[in-house]
């Protein structure tokens, strides 16, 4: 797509003059897939509009760590309903800077729902993009995170706790990481309240001794 194209784009969100409008505006610049269309898909977050920011957040998933330092940069002065879109979308990014907001995010935001994309999305982080010295102690914090978001009151919370924790298991290459992790699986199962997510831990439990080749 040229630049002159992706900026009519652009200006068809500052013209919107509508909440139909708004949104058709911005899911066309969020499949435009240009970098240009960043600032005004951030920008889109904090509006009044909840489909126009699922569709920014979905247009900033779909480029990726590009969209990382700018969400990073701005999200401090975010309003809260643009910095909770922007967790949602880091969490889909995946990138490894995002690591100290995801984490404190899942700890400590009001919101479940926040606190549950930031869990489930810290099990994606994609850790072949981190120096192979960070690797290790950005798992192992991650991996202590998810163990105290196990405590969390919701259930809904717990559950994508235990997601982020089985996909962490598939992902680390220490073995001492996924004993940890098999480890309070294990103890949650015996005090966790909520069926499904017991059923939950169990298939991640299964899988993850399997990476063990324990029973």
């Amino acid at each position: 797509m040229e630049d002159q194209d992706i900026q009519g784009l652009i200006e068809g969100v500052a013209k919107a003059d509508s909440s139909d409008a708004l949104l058709e505006a911005v899911e066309s610049l969020s499949e435009s897939g240009h970098e240009l269309a960043i600032p005004t898909l951030i920008e889109a977050l904090g509006y009044n509009n909840p489909g126009a920011a699922v569709a920014a957040v979905e247009g900033l998933i779909n480029l990726g760590d590009v969209s990382v330092p700018h969400l990073l940069e701005q999200i401090d002065g975010y309003n809260y309903g643009a910095r909770a879109w922007a967790t949602r979308a880091l969490a889909g990014i995946g990138h490894p800077s995002a690591l100290d907001h995801l984490q404190e995010t899942a700890l400590k935001d009001f919101s479940m729902s926040v606190r549950r994309s930031a869990a489930k999305g810290l099990g994606y982080i994609q850790w072949a993009k981190l120096l192979d010295s960070e690797v290790f102690k950005g798992q192992k914090q991650t991996i202590e995170t998810l163990f105290k978001v196990l405590d969390d009151p919701e259930w809904v919370v717990r559950y994508a706790a235990v997601v982020g924790l089985e996909n962490l298991a598939v992902s680390v290459d220490q073995e001492i990481l996924v004993n940890s992790i098999v480890h309070r699986l294990e103890q949650q199962l015996e005090t966790e309240p909520e069926l499904g997510v017991c059923v939950r831990i169990q298939l991640a439990l299964t899988k993850s001794r399997t990476l063990l080749k324990i029973s």
